[in-house]
């Protein structure tokens, strides 16, 4: 049996995560081939680490290793898509559930920070950062051994789509990202967990409908 990537503080980790926030900020496109000796040379290391960063983002859902072939940035079709997002729908309002009773007036205060700052800006790539941020620090009060893992994986593997859906959203759509933000907020100051899962999964569901109107956006 395989032993499991480590993520550590060894080479393969550190170059891990470079690519990893290379390929979450779009850098690399789903698709797109990564070549241990480029990325061995990039970073000016040997191809054992390579490999070890490879293996770690197949795990975190960013990368697809074919044995004997290569590496490639992670495609989704518009079926897989609209799998993920419907798993999402359900098991990230559980999350939150889990999540809600130990979120701090500190924590609480963050989330109304950053949805302020998403409904004050128009870059895409910040909004999508601060999203990110604010939905990952909803959760933050959760343990669990295994749902909190996939959620971040799901995040992962359909964090393109976001981009490309952000990106296709005109003024009207995006401020009905802005109020829906505003409203989970809302249910989680009341401690409604009941109102909080409902939002986020119609929030969800929301982008789900959207992206399937666009199934250019899924082809190679």
């Amino acid at each position: 049996m395989a032993s499991a990537p480590s993520r550590d503080g060894s080479a393969g980790s550190r170059i891990a995560t470079r690519l990893r926030d290379e390929i979450l900020s779009g850098a690399y496109a789903p698709g797109t081939r990564i070549r241990q000796e480029d990325v061995a040379e990039q970073f000016g290391a040997s191809r054992l680490p390579v490999r070890e960063a490879l293996r770690i983002l197949e795990s975190d859902g960013l990368v697809t290793l074919v044995a004997n072939t290569g590496a490639w940035v992670s495609h989704l079709s518009l079926a897989e898509c609209e799998e993920m997002y419907q798993i999402r729908e359900r098991i990230e309002p559980l999350l939150l559930r889990y999540s809600l009773p130990q979120l701090s007036p500190e924590t609480l205060g963050r989330l109304q920070e950053l949805a302020d700052e998403m409904q004050a800006g128009t870059d895409v790539e910040t909004f999508l950062r601060l999203d990110r941020e604010f939905h990952l620090l909803s959760y933050s009060g959760a343990v669990t051994s295994i749902l909190g893992e996939t959620v971040h994986r799901l995040w992962n593997s359909t964090q393109h789509y976001r981009r490309a859906f952000t990106t296709l959203i005109g003024p009207d759509a995006g401020r009905a990202v802005h109020y829906e933000h505003q409203l989970l907020i809302g249910a989680l100051r009341r401690g409604d967990s009941e109102e909080a899962e409902r939002m986020l999964g119609g929030h969800i569901r929301r982008t789900r409908l959207e992206l399937s109107k666009h199934p250019a956006l899924f082809a190679q």
